[in-house]
């Protein structure tokens, strides 16, 4: 899958500050050396091949990049290919409203961010974590009504946006679930989750950088676009990562992490140029 065009103009820019330098170099040396005549011929062609060889370089480069580093508002903000669970400082680990711990493959499935989280990640009992989520909820999450009448899972429900602390992990409340324990949004709710979202880490980050994930990428479903992708997500996530009152100070930083399986469907040339003005 080719992301990048082989005639995008940002590439010729590119092409252009390579062989810049490499021009002035060489007019450098000529200056002080003469060039044989026999050679001439054969040494424009290799030179006519090196520009070209760099042109497919810089060409399968862009089409290949997997981490741009940009600055939104004065914070730096990395975005790249990785695992978050090796990620330095705070690492956002996304669940649904009602902070569900059941990994069953019908509450939470194994392979999900927060499956993979409690299976292999958790230190402490799933009911220790529990009660942690429930006691940290009552001292400042937005816990909104209960729902009696779910027959799996938990039943209090909390405000899309909330988090909870736990060690070097956020926990956050992201998707809401229907009544068949599907993860369910609007783009209207998703605007607000992250505005929420960048509002709380705002509060408890405590200048340690943040990781992240991109939020709604795999199974949640956004009502109204359900053919939405993962680049537009991100850009609706630096978007409102803009517009909040969320800054980190170095040299804590936001890192959104992609999974490698990902990474073909995303153009980072396209952000880091967007973010750069171009």
């Amino acid at each position: 899958m080719k992301k990048v065009s082989f005639f995008d103009k940002r590439i010729f820019k590119k092409f252009l500050e390579v062989t810049s330098i490499i021009s002035a170099t060489l007019s450098v040396v000529v200056l002080f050396a003469d060039i044989p005549s026999d050679w001439k011929l054969p040494a424009g062609f290799i030179f006519l091949t090196l520009l070209v060889v760099i042109y497919l370089t810089i060409w399968i480069w862009s089409n290949n990049l997997n981490h741009v580093d940009i600055n939104v508002e004065g914070s730096d903000v990395t975005i790249k290919v990785g695992d978050i669970f090796q990620q330095p400082g705070l690492k956002t680990i996304a669940f649904n409203e009602y902070f569900d711990t059941q990994v069953d493959n019908k509450i939470i499935a194994e392979g999900s961010l927060n499956g993979v989280f409690i299976k292999k990640h958790l230190d402490i009992s799933v009911t220790d974590l529990d009660q942690h989520i429930e006691s940290y909820g009552y001292n400042g999450g937005e816990i909104l009504e209960a729902n009696d009448s779910r027959k799996q899972g938990k039943k209090q429900k909390y405000q899309i946006g909330t988090i909870c602390l736990y060690k070097d992990y956020i926990l956050t409340a992201f998707s809401k679930f229907d009544e068949n324990n599907k993860a369910v949004l609007t783009m209207p709710e998703y605007l607000e989750f992250l505005i929420n979202f960048w509002d709380k880490v705002n509060n408890v980050y405590a200048q340690q950088s943040v990781s992240t994930t991109i939020f709604g990428s795999g199974i949640t479903r956004i009502k109204g676009h359900r053919s939405i992708a993962d680049e537009e997500l991100l850009n609706i996530m630096l978007w409102t990562f803009r517009i909040s009152e969320m800054r980190f100070k170095y040299p804590a930083k936001l890192t959104i992490v992609i999974h490698k399986d990902k990474i073909n469907q995303i153009n980072l040339l396209d952000i880091k140029s967007a973010r750069n003005g171009v």
